[in-house]
């Protein structure tokens, strides 16, 4: 893209047709956001080591009564919460679309010989494995799919699981996702971070979708050397929590429960962010 494009680009954009997310696959990004995954500077990737405990502990104790399962973490990046779970002695399968994330995640395992398969692909296509107790999506994951994807995912879930088997989704609120699609345009500068590792500037402008209940991120990268453009976008769709119960219910699931956080507990709820638990029916 050069400038030009900018000034000319579509407003608003249609949801998803710029790309239905940041391309994590692409090796150069992955290798950047497993830095991001592993930094102990912030939340935004991966929790830090100290929250994904707590989180582990309430899902080993809480959902699984201490009984050695079958987990299937969708998501799973580099497998900070696998290799917890592997430890408290449950057989664990992930999947992730980043190759730097499953590579770090395969050579965590090896090295601590812990019962962990990992998958590199899209989850909404890779051939999981079936006879599993439980399930999870974990940190808003769920809500970057659009909705009739969101569904076959849900299903394709529920077959997986053995009868009577759980699935745990962290989606984000209703509320989180409108509010941050009417976030006004921003822009700063980055020697060097997610989106290129040269200097460059960073702009971003959000665009809330009310036809569709959906919010389009836009990031638009110029190299500071060259002035050359790279565009990225990034769809999130929301859903009230009566079409959260209806996409549970019509996939397959009942006992349908909503917890503040990973930790079962409201202090501990990060914000635009909470549980939802259900029963394969």
């Amino acid at each position: 893209m050069k400038i030009d494009d900018i000034i000319t680009r579509d407003i608003p954009p249609k949801p998803w047709a710029e790309g239905e997310k940041i391309p994590w696959d692409d090796p150069g990004f992955s290798e950047r956001m497993l830095n991001e995954h592993l930094s102990q500077e912030h939340d935004m990737a991966s929790r830090r080591p100290a929250m994904i405990d707590r989180h582990v502990a309430w899902i080993h104790e809480t959902c699984l009564s201490r009984l050695p399962s079958r987990i299937l973490d969708l998501g799973c990046g580099p497998g900070l919460y696998l290799q917890r779970l592997a430890r408290l002695g449950h057989s664990c399968v992930g999947v992730d679309f980043s190759p730097s994330s499953i590579t770090y995640a395969k050579s965590q395992a090896a090295e601590a010989g812990l019962n962990i398969e990992y998958i590199q692909g899209d989850i909404r296509e890779s051939d999981c494995g079936e006879s599993f107790d439980l399930a999870m999506m974990v940190f808003g994951e769920f809500n970057v799919f659009k909705g009739s994807h969101a569904k076959k995912l849900l299903e394709r879930v529920n077959q997986t699981l053995v009868p009577g088997g759980q699935i745990i989704l962290e989606p984000q609120t209703y509320d989180i996702i409108q509010k941050d699609g009417n976030r006004s345009a921003s822009w700063y500068a980055e020697l060097g971070g997610l989106f290129s590792e040269k200097a460059h500037l960073w702009l971003e402008e959000h665009f809330w979708h009310a036809d569709c209940h959906a919010a389009t991120t836009r990031y638009f990268i110029i190299d500071a050397a060259t002035g050359a453009v790279d565009r990225y976008a990034s769809t999130t769709q929301a859903y009230t929590d009566d079409e959260y119960d209806r996409l549970l219910t019509d996939a397959g699931f009942s006992e349908i429960r909503r917890v503040p956080s990973l930790a079962g507990t409201a202090s501990h709820r990060q914000k635009g962010l909470f549980v939802l638990m259900a029963r394969k029916a």
